[in-house]
């Protein structure tokens, strides 16, 4: 695995957006990976490492996480300059068609690229996200992103973690240690923050939160897609998923029992999972 970076364009100018590349541009199929509202590109390094036997893995840092660059104005934190970033990732790789696995927020942009004319989108995994968010979801995510916590040293930052993403489910002490690992970042004064920019949250705190509703975007979707549910998940909610089977692309629908939002795609088996859904 080797991490690079490529130059976007941004509203105002270009900004260097970081990717961990796993095998190389000499394989038959890519897929794109691309991570949660506040996380970042290692949380797939261990599907990577099984995906990347069978093809290249890209991981990229969305825009203002992890090692990406961060945006001036955090007005521009939303869905259409993450698409558009994504497509020129796709652009600059020379990739015609790619799979992509999103969780979360990285569903979203999948949902986006995936809508557009001519998506280079070959099969797209929803993990844990539909058309439908729910305000109460939101405002439950909207309780933790910004509050710029800091923390003594990587153990209190682990704690943080175990606590805020409880959802994604039992993982081992290893897997909890590599997050907490990749997802400090160190203050002038040795304390450890987050790993993403704290102002992603400004947008969401400009007005009230409301149910969000993109159902028009799914019904453009052409390609087949997976849906992966956390059974106990409240972003995702059990009908919206049924639905997903039922108009649009007409996903197939797994759900996991035990785990909220999102499963964390770690456990051998929801790697399987996926595996063998994109070699289907």
């Amino acid at each position: 695995m080797q991490i690079r970076r490529v130059e976007v364009e941004g509203p105002d100018r270009r900004y260097a957006l970081s990717y961990a590349d796993w095998g190389g541009p000499g394989a038959a199929r890519t897929v794109i990976c691309v991570h949660g509202l506040t996380r970042n590109a290692r949380d797939f390094d261990h599907l990577a490492t099984v995906l990347a036997q069978d093809m290249r893995v890209i991981c990229p840092d969305v825009i203002g996480r992890g090692l990406s660059d961060r945006l001036q104005d955090p007005a521009h934190y939303a869905l259409p300059t993450y698409v558009a970033h994504m497509l020129q990732l796709i652009r600059e790789l020379e990739l015609e068609t790619v799979d992509w696995i999103g969780t979360s927020m990285g569903g979203l942009i999948g949902m986006g690229v995936a809508a557009t004319e001519g998506s280079p989108i070959r099969r797209l995994v929803l993990n844990d996200v539909g058309p439908f968010l729910p305000k109460a979801a939101l405002e439950s995510i909207n309780g933790y992103v910004g509050r710029d916590p800091r923390f003594a040293d990587l153990a209190e930052l682990e704690a943080y973690l175990r606590r805020i993403h409880a959802g994604f489910g039992p993982l081992t002490d290893a897997q909890w240690r590599h997050m907490a690992t990749h997802s400090a970042r160190e203050h002038p004064d040795g304390g450890l923050g987050l790993s993403y920019d704290q102002r992603l949250a400004t947008a969401m705190r400009e007005g009230p939160i409301h149910d969000i509703d993109l159902w028009p975007v799914w019904d453009a979707i052409r390609c087949p897609v997976l849906v992966i549910r956390g059974a106990n998940s409240d972003l995702l909610l059990p009908e919206t998923a049924r639905e997903m089977t039922e108009r649009g692309p007409r996903a197939k629908l797994v759900e996991l029992p035990g785990i909220g939002h999102a499963p964390a795609l770690m456990a051998d088996d929801q790697i399987a999972l996926v595996r063998d859904w994109l070699a289907s």
